[in-house]
């Protein structure tokens, strides 16, 4: 069976909204969304394209993904955040920008909606993630993500606005997020790190004890990145007296 085949609760919304995307072969597709819930949305191309030109206001770019290993498209540096929290969340297995084209009939007239985010969970599970500041979501977008958080439940998938991050903890995952490929994990010092931080420790004086704080410190802000070691990342910027600890939650 496929791992994404899972019985969802269908209803009227998912009957009456009709999807349009890219799939992993970039082949234009089209149908309803209680026919094609069931995608792996998580590997669509973007169904529109990442708009940059001279006097714009908001900055387009490509994230690439150490999850999915692949280029992740925003078009706000808001949306370029909300990637790499995404990113770093442990849950989170892949993720597509701009990953299909929502259309249906409001009773007044046609709605169209194009959704940042398509993440696949650990679990199997899907989320649809909307990124727009608070103050930005006026009346109209507010029901629009009303609507999509609707029948997104009716197919069994979670939905998820996200707005700007706070502070440090943008500062900090911005920073881990130097760090976040596979090239920064260097054996033997991971490994040392581990045994160093099973008891919580400062940073850098963790980092000392392995060796040469400068060539230690690459590898120590992996393994945060990969959460084999952990910190608190909200409180204040991570620097020296920061206390680090082994977490037992790494992933590969």
């Amino acid at each position: 069976m496929d791992r994404f085949a899972v019985i969802a609760p269908f209803g009227d919304y998912a009957s009456d909204v009709m999807v349009q995307f890219l799939d992993a072969d970039g082949v234009e597709r089209l149908g309803s969304l209680a026919r094609c819930w069931n995608e792996p949305f998580e590997l669509a191309s973007p169904v529109r394209s990442f708009a940059a030109f001279k006097g714009q206001k908001n900055f387009t770019g490509g994230y690439w993904a150490a999850t999915s290993r692949s280029q992740v498209g925003y078009e706000s540096w808001v949306e370029r955040d909300a990637a790499m929290a995404l990113d770093f969340d442990p849950a989170v297995v892949a993720l597509a920008s701009q990953p299909f084209r929502i259309a249906w009939w409001d009773g007044d007239r046609d709605r169209e909606h194009t959704p940042d985010y398509f993440v696949r969970l650990m679990d199997g599970t899907g989320v649809v993630v909307d990124v727009r500041p608070n103050g930005l979501v006026d009346e109209s977008t507010a029901e629009v993500f009303a609507f999509t958080a609707r029948i997104c439940e009716a197919v069994g998938w979670q939905f998820r606005h996200v707005g700007d991050l706070d502070q440090p903890y943008r500062v900090n995952l911005r920073w881990l997020a130097r760090y976040r490929h596979r090239r920064c994990h260097r054996e033997p010092v991971a490994e040392q790190l581990r045994e160093v931080f099973a008891e919580p420790l400062p940073l850098f004086a963790g980092a000392e004890r392995v060796g040469d704080r400068l060539a230690v410190l690459p590898v120590l802000y992996h393994l945060l990145w990969c959460h084999e070691l952990a910190a608190d990342l909200t409180e204040a910027p991570l620097g020296a007296d920061t206390v680090v600890a082994l977490s037992g939650r790494g992933r590969s």
